[in-house]
């Protein structure tokens, strides 16, 4: 017998039992389907968040408080240190000010202090949570790479003066102002009065935080209104060069060292992070988060398989009589081996391609706010692993039948 016509018989023998096939497919569909979309989420997560890291620039360094060790090597070593510190320094202004000193920090180009919290603002009697208000220097804009799409930022005067000017991201201007220009308009944020003088480019969310809805202002000003003039949230540090961001970590350790009084390299009570290092994490940490999705989705393919010979093992079990009569007249281990291998394959091959097209249409909807990045890999692999499953899980059913005696099968009722 020869292959067309192996396979007309597969298609018949799938065809007379329309629904439990079509069921079967469904299985394969779900687990293929899933496989592909599960992992266009992760990597469009993974992807997000790279794009939001890379956003603030590859010379911009993060200095927060806390135990933990400086990335870079003034003090020895290019590694992460563990902190012995039992207690920890708050960053303040003035640190900001010993990292500005271009006689202590030769490498670092603008420092920026930050205090963040969140207020509601109102204008006109609309009312907008947003989700991050900034206080901080206008060397805040450049190191974190925001750019403003309409009138400008607010100067070094207004921080001087405390002047209740404020900057305000394009996703707070749509919520506050709808279509109209906000630039010039006061709006009222935790019962303050402010001026926007700009709206900031739209820079995209990552699915969890959108970095568009937020309002910055002089850092006095927040500080007088909300924040207190205590502690700063963090320090964002830019290094004068790509090239120059190891030797200005090294200064940033240094600095805050003597105006922290810490001796010991290995008890730092603060935390300097490059988008490197940032990168590295958020890389480490969606590679198992995709795994762990993509070993979830493949559960769903393991069912499908089960389901395959579950089938086949009722339809060798429906049609012994059949197989009894063709080996009785002649036909070949071989053929019958080859018929119910055919339909366990055809199955998996038919539920498979269509997985791969509901999986295709699904990840062009974003999913828990993430827009997925399909992995081409992942389409190719799922269905081959489809494939391969309908051949494994359909050896078994198809052996038995071809197994059968021919007297047995035809006594069989």
């Amino acid at each position: 017998m020869n292959p067309f016509e192996t396979l007309l018989l597969a298609v018949g023998g799938l065809a007379a039992n329309k629904v439990r096939s079509a069921l079967t497919m469904l299985g394969v569909l779900i687990g293929v389907a899933a496989v592909i979309i599960l992992l266009a989420v992760g990597n469009g997560s993974s992807q997000s968040v790279k794009d939001s890291i890379e956003k603030l620039g590859t010379n911009s360094l993060t200095v927060s408080s806390g135990s933990g060790g400086a990335f870079g090597g003034a003090l020895g070593g290019g590694g992460r240190r563990t902190s012995s510190a039992t207690s920890t320094k708050p960053l303040t202004v003035d640190d900001a000010r010993a990292l500005a000193d271009p006689a202590s920090a030769p490498d670092i180009k603008s420092v920026a202090p930050e205090v963040s919290t969140s207020q509601t603002a109102v204008y006109q009697g609309t009312s907008h949570t947003v989700g991050q208000v900034v206080g901080t220097y206008p060397a805040y804009f450049e190191a974190s790479n925001s750019k403003v799409d309409k009138g400008d930022y607010f100067s070094a005067d207004d921080v001087l003066n405390s002047r209740k000017v404020a900057v305000i991201g394009s996703t707070t201007a749509t919520e506050l102002f709808g279509t109209a220009s906000p630039v010039g308009k006061k709006v009222v944020i935790g019962g303050t009065p402010f001026t926007v003088v700009g709206v900031l480019a739209t820079k995209g969310g990552t699915g969890f935080q959108d970095p568009d809805d937020t309002v910055i202002a002089p850092l006095p000003t927040v500080q007088n209104a909300f924040t207190g003039f205590g502690p700063v949230s963090q320090i964002l540090v830019e290094a004068k060069s790509a090239g120059a961001t190891t030797p200005a970590q090294n200064e940033i350790t240094t600095v805050l060292m003597g105006t922290h009084g810490i001796k010991d390299a290995n008890a730092l009570d603060f935390r300097v992070s490059s988008q490197e290092s940032l990168l590295s994490t958020q890389s480490d940490t969606n590679r198992t988060f995709t795994v762990l999705l993509g070993a979830v989705a493949a559960i769903s393919l393991l069912v499908g398989g089960i389901g395959i010979t579950n089938i086949m093992l009722v339809t060798v079990t429906e049609r012994t009589r059949e197989i009894g009569i063709r080996k009785a007249i002649g036909a070949p281990k071989g053929v019958i081996l080859g018929q119910f291998l055919a339909e366990s394959t055809l199955l998996s091959l038919i539920g498979g391609g269509l997985g791969v097209v509901a999986g295709l249409i699904g990840s062009h909807f974003r999913i828990v706010g993430i827009e997925p990045v399909v992995i081409p890999e992942s389409v190719w692999g799922a269905f081959a692993i489809a494939v391969a499953i309908g051949l494994f899980f359909g050896s078994y059913p198809a052996n038995r039948a071809a197994s059968l005696r021919p007297i047995e099968a035809l006594r069989h009722e």
